[in-house]
C-alpha cells in the first residue's frame, strides 16, 4: 500500500523543546554553520532522566488553536426542475451552512501576530485564535500565500502575548532533538518528542512549494500550523503535512523552515498585499543521473537550466540553457525547488553568487533578484455585450501577471484571471488561467483585440484557448 500525504490539518502544534546539556560530556565536531552551538548525546543514566517540562511550560503558550469557519452555498440537486420549483419555488436550489476546520498557531510577535498555514483559513469568513489558558480573541488576515501555505493572522487587542523566537533553520541538523505542541484531533494540548529525520525534502505537496524539514515527532491531523522548535526554544519550522496510510502519525511529518516564515513575516509587516518570490527569468529542471553522468557530475544534484528569459536577471548574469547551478551563496543546491527555496530566502534587491557547473568547468555568476516586470501593460478588461467571454475579466500576460496567477513566467498573451459568479463565460466552462489563443481564426494577442472580436456578432463562434499546456477548441452559437 502506497502511503498517502494528507495535511496536518485540526488542532495541532509543532513545538521542539530544548534539551539540558551535560557539561562533562564530550561533544561531536559540528560544522561551520554551527560553530557557536554546542550538542551533546546522553551520556549516562542521569543524562536520560532530563525532562522537557521546564521548557513546555516556557513556551507552550505561544502555541494556539486557530478555529476558522465559512459560509458554503449548496446547490439543490432539484434547482433548475421545472416540477420542484413550481411547490418549492425559488427557496429550496440555494442553501447555505457552516463549515469549520481546526488548526494550529504560533505567535511570532509580542502584538497578537501569528503564523499559521494558508490551507488552515483558505476562504474563512470568521478566524478565532485560543490560548492555552482557554482565552479566546478574533483575528484577521494580513497576509497568505498558497504556494508556500503559510498565512499570518492579527489579534485585535492591546495585550501582550507570550511569542516564541524564530531560529535559524538552516542551522538544523539531521539528528537533532525536537519537540511538537499541538491538539492533535481535537483531544486537547498534547507534547510530542522526536528528532529532524531529513531535510531539504521535496515533492512533498505536489504543485506547490518543496523545501521542508523532516521530522518523527508525532505529528496529526491538528497539527498544520503548529511549530517544529529546536532544543533552544526557538521556532525552527511549521508543520504542514503527514504521510500516513490511516490518517495517523507514522513518523514521517514535514515542516515548513523558518527561515523562509522570516521572509514570509517581514512582507507581512511591511504591509504588502501579495508576497512576492524573486524573479530570475529563467526555468529549471532536476538533475537525473543520466544527465549527471553525461555533463561529468559526480553526483544527481543541483538545478539544471532549461530556458532563459531574453532581457532576464538570469540573461543579464549570463546564465546558459545547459548549466547546472549546485550552489546559492556556498549553500548546496540538492534539487530545483531548494533553489527557488535559497533565492527566496536571499530576499528581493540582493545579489546573490551561484556556482554553476558548465562542461565539467567550476564557474560562479552573481545574479541580482529583482520583482517580476510587467513587460506588456496587463490593460485589465471585464468583457461586456453578447459573447462567449461576456463576464471574464482578461489581462495581457508579462513574467508579474504570470507570478499572480501561478503561472509559467514565460507564458504570453492573453489571459483570464477571473470569471464572474453566473456569466455566460462561466456557464460555457472559461476558468481562471485559461489563454485565449484564437477567435474565429483571428489570432488574440492583446485584451484590446479580445475586446473587439467579442464585440462582434457572427453566426457561430470558434474559439481556441490554452489551458495547462494543451490546446481546447470549442465551438458556440
Amino acid at each position: 500500500m502506497h502511503d498517502l500525504l494528507k495535511r496536518a490539518s485540526l488542532p495541532l502544534l509543532a513545538l521542539v523543546l530544548a534539551l539540558p546539556i551535560n557539561a562533562n560530556a564530550q561533544t561531536a565536531n559540528a560544522p561551520a554553520a554551527n560553530a557557536g552551538t554546542v550538542k551533546t548525546v546522553p551520556q549516562s543514566q542521569m543524562d536520560m532522566q532530563l525532562s522537557f517540562a521546564p521548557l513546555v511550560k516556557q513556551t507552550a503558550g505561544a502555541v494556539v488553536n486557530v478555529y476558522a469557519e465559512k459560509t458554503v452555498r449548496r446547490q439543490s440537486p432539484f434547482a433548475g426542475d421545472p416540477f420542484f420549483e413550481q411547490f418549492f419555488g425559488q427557496q429550496m436550489p440555494n442553501r447555505t451552512e457552516k463549515q469549520s476546520s481546526l488548526g494550529s498557531g504560533v505567535i511570532v510577535e509580542a502584538n497578537g501576530t501569528i503564523v499559521t498555514n494558508n490551507h488552515v483559513i483558505a476562504g474563512a469568513d470568521d478566524i478565532k485564535i485560543a490560548l492555552s489558558d482557554g482565552r479566546e480573541f478574533a483575528s484577521k488576515v494580513i497576509l497568505t500565500d498558497d504556494r508556500l501555505d503559510l498565512a499570518v493572522l492579527k489579534v485585535d487587542t492591546k495585550e501582550t502575548f507570550p511569542a516564541l523566537p524564530i531560529g535559524n533553520s538552516d542551522a538544523v541538523e539531521v539528528g537533532d532533538l525536537v519537540l511538537a505542541i499541538g491538539n492533535p484531533f481535537g483531544v486537547g494540548q498534547t507534547v510530542t518528542s522526536g528528532i529532524v529525520s531529513a531535510l531539504a525534502r521535496n515533492q512533498v505537496v505536489k504543485n506547490e512549494f518543496g523545501f521542508f524539514i523532516q521530522t518523527d515527532a508525532s505529528i496529526n491531523p491538528g497539527n498544520s500550523g503548529g511549530a517544529l522548535m529546536n532544543m533552544k526554544g526557538e521556532l525552527i519550522g511549521i508543520n504542514t503535512a503527514i504521510f500516513s496510510r490511516g490518517g495517523g502519525s507514522n513518523g514521517i511529518g514535514f515542516a515548513i523552515p523558518a527561515n523562509l516564515v522570516k521572509v514570509f513575516l517581514a512582507s507581512a509587516d511591511a504591509g504588502v498585499k501579495t508576497f512576492e518570490r524573486p524573479y530570475v527569468g529563467a526555468t529549471f529542471d532536476a538533475v537525473t543521473s543520466d544527465v549527471a553522468d553525461a555533463l561529468g557530475l559526480g553526483k544527481a544534484r543541483g538545478a539544471i537550466v532549461v530556458k532563459v528569459t531574453e532581457g532576464g536577471p538570469a540573461a543579464k548574469a549570463g546564465l546558459k540553457p545547459g548549466e547546472v547551478i549546485t550552489a546559492v551563496n556556498g549553500v548546496a543546491v540538492e534539487h530545483p525547488d531548494a533553489l527557488l527555496y535559497r533565492l527566496t530566502t536571499a530576499g528581493l534587491g540582493k545579489a546573490v553568487d551561484l556556482a554553476i557547473t558548465d562542461n565539467g568547468k567550476q564557474e560562479s555568476v552573481t545574479i541580482t533578484l529583482g520583482q517580476a516586470p510587467e513587460t506588456t501593460p496587463r490593460d485589465q478588461r471585464t468583457i461586456a455585450g453578447r459573447s462567449p467571454f461576456t463576464g471574464a475579466v482578461v489581462e495581457n500576460l508579462s513574467p508579474r501577471v504570470a507570478d499572480e496567477l501561478r503561472m509559467p513566467s514565460e507564458s504570453t498573451g492573453v489571459v483570464v484571471s477571473e470569471v464572474k459568479d453566473g456569466s455566460v463565460a462561466q456557464q460555457l466552462g472559461f476558468e481562471p488561467k485559461d489563454i485565449i489563443v484564437s477567435i474565429n481564426s483571428s489570432d488574440v494577442k492583446t485584451t484590446k483585440e479580445l475586446a473587439t472580436l467579442a464585440s462582434q456578432n457572427p453566426s457561430f463562434w470558434r474559439v481556441e484557448i490554452e489551458r495547462n499546456g494543451q490546446r481546447i477548441r470549442q465551438f458556440f452559437r
